[in-house]
């Protein structure tokens, strides 16, 4: 089993979008897939239509005593090999119960490696904030994506996540490897072509040497939820997060076979 925690500090670059299309992805290629939304507003439980009232039972549970079973929360969806969890409002409480409640930084990979033979993949969609949520995330990860956008500001967020997953990966004395996905890009832009190629530079092989353009087709995270028509177009996103993922499964296995 591989675990990817899909996380970024800054908001709106694509995180959710980013999960759904790499797991449905991995889902085509034949593997039992696990989404997990880590994220208080809920924007892949809600991409797969499931209502806010009353709250579902979902990655809360997995931080009760005792846990929730990973299995008894995950939910099949109508893509196949696809399943996911769901996220609460009330995650936003972890916060303060962890002052309280010791162990709850593990409490993720606890239960993941009580799940170890379930799903093929585990990704993890993180919540744009750095705190116990993502903390659990990147203790649990064999890999960490961080979605970017291909505009100035955003590099700045991306030097801060870069920083953060060194922190964890020397608190927790073994490799993260780091694949940076430059999203929302617009080659329209002279500031996004200068975007992509200072970060490409900056960050090396570590940067897919491509970009997930902007399309309208898959803006709205509820259509990467939804089984894709027989012989329709994908679209330009989501034709380009298939060759990201690629990259990506490329470079993971190279990882795991210097780990061997």
């Amino acid at each position: 089993m591989r675990i990817w925690a899909i996380a970024n500090q800054k908001g709106g670059v694509g995180k959710t979008t980013t999960t759904l299309a790499l797991g449905r992805g991995l889902a085509a290629l034949g593997h039992r897939v696990l989404l997990i939304d880590l994220d208080p507003h809920s924007s892949l439980t809600r991409a797969f239509g499931v209502p806010i009232d009353p709250p579902p039972r979902g990655v809360l549970e997995l931080f009760g005593t005792p846990p929730a079973d990973l299995a008894s929360l995950a939910h099949e969806s109508d893509i196949p090999e696809l399943s996911y969890i769901c996220a609460q409002s009330a995650l936003a409480t972890l916060e303060r119960r962890s002052a309280n409640q010791p162990g709850l930084g593990l409490a993720l990979q606890s239960a993941m490696a009580r799940h170890a033979s379930q799903h093929d993949y585990i990704l993890l969609d993180c919540a744009p904030t750095l705190g116990l949520l993502m903390i659990n995330a990147l203790a649990a990860a064999d890999r960490l994506i961080i979605p970017t956008q291909a505009e100035p500001l955003a590099l700045h967020g991306l030097a801060g996540m870069n920083h953060t997953a060194q922190m964890v990966q020397r608190s927790r004395r073994r490799e993260l490897p780091v694949s940076i996905l430059p999203t929302l890009f617009d080659r329209r832009t002279r500031a996004g072509n200068e975007t992509l190629k200072q970060m490409q530079a900056s960050y090396g092989e570590r940067a897919w040497e491509d970009a997930i353009p902007v399309d309208t087709r898959i803006c709205n995270a509820e259509s990467l939820a939804r089984p894709l028509p027989p012989g329709e177009y994908p679209g330009r996103g989501l034709s380009a997060y298939r060759r990201a993922l690629e990259w990506i499964l490329a470079d993971d296995a190279g990882c795991m076979e210097q780990a061997a």
